[in-house]
């Protein structure tokens, strides 16, 4: 009587430890986002043994460039592939410039992704000089630097005072966010190859979006829009490039099972074994 008494009583015991197991490790995992979406139903039209949620381990656009994913994640894959060495070489040498120009845009209302460009036009280069003229970690013409309170003269260029330059760029990408509605893409190219070239090419394409007129501009222009992209994609998922894990191909959603199926099937195979 007592040994079949102790028999089960472990019985008990070890199907307790079995639900305990399962749960934890169901619970744990759709931790990751808090609460699980909506049920999928079945094609039968009765509700599914899963749950969907979103994918903790998709690619993080920047939210201004989130619709832009589609037509991006190509260029980008063999981007951060093809130019791994200079991004990291580029945020190293923006580890000390970005902060300050995200506390400039915050101050006036200009998204933070646009801190990139330095990068792009300057390499965070102080004496950069383009063959036209332009000079600084912007590259501002001496006409456009001076319309937006930069001084120059002989002794003094506040083009290359990343401070300054950065409260003029943060102006000036204001007045073209008003000028293009609030259309990021745009406002990279105009920065790039300048309004009149990207209204010229909103008046031969009549169209307001990038992506119906890019054909319309130069290709350097292009290209410098999707690094520009590029750039702000590594930004966010920066670990993930270091690591060499960023997959842009990692679908939105992903399924679980549900908690109390997962404890049948599981419980049982546990008790058999």
């Amino acid at each position: 009587m007592k040994k079949i008494q102790s028999k089960s009583l472990l019985t008990l015991v070890v199907f307790l430890v079995a639900i305990g197991i399962v749960t934890t490790s169901a619970d744990r995992f759709i931790g990751i986002q808090n609460t699980a979406k909506v049920d999928t139903l079945r094609s039968d039209g009765g509700a599914a043994d899963y749950y969907e949620i979103d994918n903790p381990n998709r690619v993080r656009y920047p939210a201004i460039l989130r619709e832009h994913r589609e037509e991006s994640k190509g260029y980008i894959k063999q981007y951060v592939k093809r130019e791994r060495a200079y991004i990291k070489l580029m945020f190293r040498r923006g580890k000390d410039y970005m902060p300050i120009a995200r506390e400039i845009f915050d101050r006036y209302d200009v998204p933070r992704e646009f801190q990139v460009l330095p990068a792009l036009e300057s390499n965070f280069t102080a004496h950069a000089v383009s063959p036209a003229g332009a000079v600084g970690y912007w590259q501002f013409m001496p006409e456009l630097a001076r319309e937006y309170g930069l001084s120059i003269s002989d002794g003094n260029d506040e083009r290359k005072n990343f401070r300054k330059s950065t409260v003029a760029a943060a102006k000036f990408i204001r007045y073209q966010l008003k000028v293009y509605n609030n259309d990021p893409l745009l406002v990279v190219a105009a920065y790039n190859c300048g309004p009149g070239r990207v209204n010229l090419a909103m008046r031969k394409s009549g169209a307001k979006d990038y992506w119906s007129l890019k054909q319309y501009l130069p290709a350097e222009t292009r290209a410098f829009v999707m690094r520009f992209l590029a750039l702000n994609v590594v930004e966010m998922n920066y670990d993930k490039f270091l690591q060499n894990s960023l997959d842009l191909e990692e679908p939105a959603k992903i399924q679980i099972a549900k908690m109390d199926s997962v404890q049948g099937e599981d419980a049982t195979t546990m008790m058999e074994f």
